[in-house]
């Protein structure tokens, strides 16, 4: 609910404020007073473009500010939670645009973009332009409105999170799909570099293990020659190291007794004695062991022959990366394997929540067309009662061939306005008086149900008076009981109406023409709308008719 309006510096206004009616506000004024700069100033605050040429002073900035009552409304909520916005129950939108032509919005006094602006105040209010066509010619609105005389929100609700599970399922099924492809192309190439290390059957280390291997038998020969003239001179020589040790301690033996430092050095040169002994004894044992064997040298060679060619091929240099690749040439032949069953599961989930998502559509579906003929015939009737009684509202409903995020239904609301039986989309025929007209009634019998904002109406009611207005009023009054509404009229029918009722003017200051509003008292009223009726002097009958209007 747009609780006030405060607008300084726009156009030929200097500075107004306008604390508005829950109900039925109404704006009159003569024509040029300045009632359509007042719509122009709230289109700013709901995010229309503004440039410098709206500055009546150029030295000071213009403002438009509007405070609106948000009741707890959880879309509204929601977007505020989202962009990081103060959620208090009451917003205060302002809109600010400098002499350079630059302007600024804020919400409640943080900083937003024009598009953040819009979609806020889209839920806050719905205004209504004779030339606009609004949302009444989207499909998403006539869906919405068969969807609130209905009242399966909940039904909805659950149908769109079995749509979501759907789409996701479906999504997660062509990965799978894509997956299988990929791995379908690849599956020979990487079945045969799988089988050429299969066929290698390399162990863990084993190359290196046979390079060391390969290093000793081809140095054999050497090896043992030289281990054979350690082992002759240790034991076997003219004077072998071993014996020489040992006389060398027998003689010391002797005279251990009379030098406190000789037993200490026996006892190391029988260490040293023991060692070579036993070193002697290592040689012998490794010579007997260290065979030239050409066959052998053969088979390790051709095996290392293998393993450079893989470790080539694949980039590597050890065989623990060789085993490597392998297991993941392994996981990946494994996997074309176990794809197949998950496509085959995945493809259950998807038919299990599309039949469920169908199931759901078509009771959904059911109900709108239950709605089709009980909504016609009011809005026709409505129509005729403002002032269209050749006009005729359809709504047709088709069944789409896939299921949408709003289920299976396209609605196409068609209208035919002098009874020709050529029923077209409103939007290609509809004017824009019948547009807002169709819109009023069409509001009238949802508004209850739809969560909408602050309707405002500007001049709709063009082209039409007497009963016509009258019954507009009638309407506009009922809705207001549900909706905040503000409405700029020309018709006195209407201005009866309101709950309360403002009077645009112009007022010269000084050598200027500038822009006012003001409240009417019940007086004022009479005297304004008895002044709709006959002109600037109204006679006694005007002002007893627009009495009746006014108390009645």
């Amino acid at each position: 609910m747009l609780k006030k309006l405060f607008i300084q510096n726009y156009a030929i206004i200097d500075e107004i404020e306008i604390d508005f009616s829950a109900k039925l506000n109404i704006i009159t004024g003569e024509t040029g007073a300045g009632k359509s700069i007042l719509m122009g100033a709230l289109s700013l605050i709901l995010g229309d473009r503004a440039d410098s040429s709206v500055l009546l002073d150029r030295a000071k900035k213009s403002v438009a500010e509007g405070t609106f009552e948000t009741n707890g409304q959880k879309e509204i909520k929601a977007f505020l939670k989202e962009y990081d916005l103060d959620t208090e129950d009451e917003l205060v939108i302002r809109r600010e645009i400098a002499a350079n032509g630059k302007s600024r919005a804020f919400v409640n006094d943080t900083p937003v973009n024009l598009e953040q602006l819009r979609q806020l105040s889209s839920l806050l209010v719905d205004l209504h332009r004779q030339f606009d066509t609004l949302d009444l010619g989207a499909s998403d609105f006539q869906r919405d409105v068969l969807d609130a005389l209905a009242g399966h929100g909940a039904l909805l609700q659950q149908y769109r999170s079995l749509f979501t599970q759907w789409q996701h399922a479906r999504h997660e099924l062509d990965s799978l799909q894509q997956q299988k492809n990929q791995f379908t192309k690849e599956y020979d190439y990487n079945k045969f570099q799988y089988d050429e290390l299969e066929e290698a059957a390399l162990k863990e280390n084993e190359l290196e293990e046979t390079d060391t291997t390969l290093k000793l038998l081809s140095n054999s020969e050497g090896i043992k020659s030289a281990l054979t003239k350690v082992a002759y001179e240790l034991n076997e020589g003219e004077q072998p190291m071993v014996q020489q040790l040992k006389s060398l301690c027998n003689q010391l033996q002797s005279f251990t007794g009379y030098h406190t430092d000789l037993p200490v050095l026996l006892q190391r040169l029988l260490s040293a004695q023991i060692e070579l002994q036993d070193i002697a004894d290592e040689v012998e044992r490794i010579n007997d062991h260290v065979q030239y064997d050409p066959q052998r040298i053969e088979q390790l060679n051709d095996r290392m022959a293998v393993g450079y060619k893989l470790l080539k091929k694949h980039g590597v240099k050890t065989t623990a990366e060789l085993l490597a690749i392998k297991a993941t040439l392994e996981e990946k032949l494994q996997a074309v394997l176990n794809i197949d069953e998950a496509i085959l599961n995945k493809e259950k989930a998807v038919q299990q929540s599309l039949q469920e998502a169908q199931a759901i559509a078509k009771t959904i579906s059911a109900n709108r067309v239950k709605q089709i003929k009980p909504l016609q015939d009011k809005v026709n009737k409505l129509l005729a009662q403002v002032g269209m009684p050749n006009a005729r509202l359809q709504v047709d409903a088709q069944q789409a061939d896939v299921l949408q995020v709003h289920g299976i239904d396209v609605i196409e609301f068609l209208f035919d306005a002098n009874k020709s039986n050529r029923f077209e989309p409103i939007r290609k025929v509809a004017s824009g008086g019948e547009l807002s007209r169709l819109m009023l009634c069409i509001k009238s019998l949802v508004a209850q149900s739809l969560d909408l904002g602050t309707l405002i109406f500007d001049e709709i009611d063009t082209g039409i008076s007497g009963e016509a207005a009258k019954q507009v009023g009638i309407i506009m009054k009922d809705l207001a009981k549900k909706r905040q509404l503000i409405s700029i009229t020309h018709q006195p029918q209407i201005a009866g109406k309101a709950d309360y009722h403002f009077f645009v003017y112009k007022q010269i200051k000084g050598d200027t023409i500038k822009t006012n509003i003001k409240l009417l008292s019940q007086e004022e009223r009479i005297t304004a709308i008895a002044k709709m009726l006959s002109g600037e002097k109204p006679t006694a009958a005007a002002l007893e008719n627009a009495r009746e209007m006014v108390m009645n």
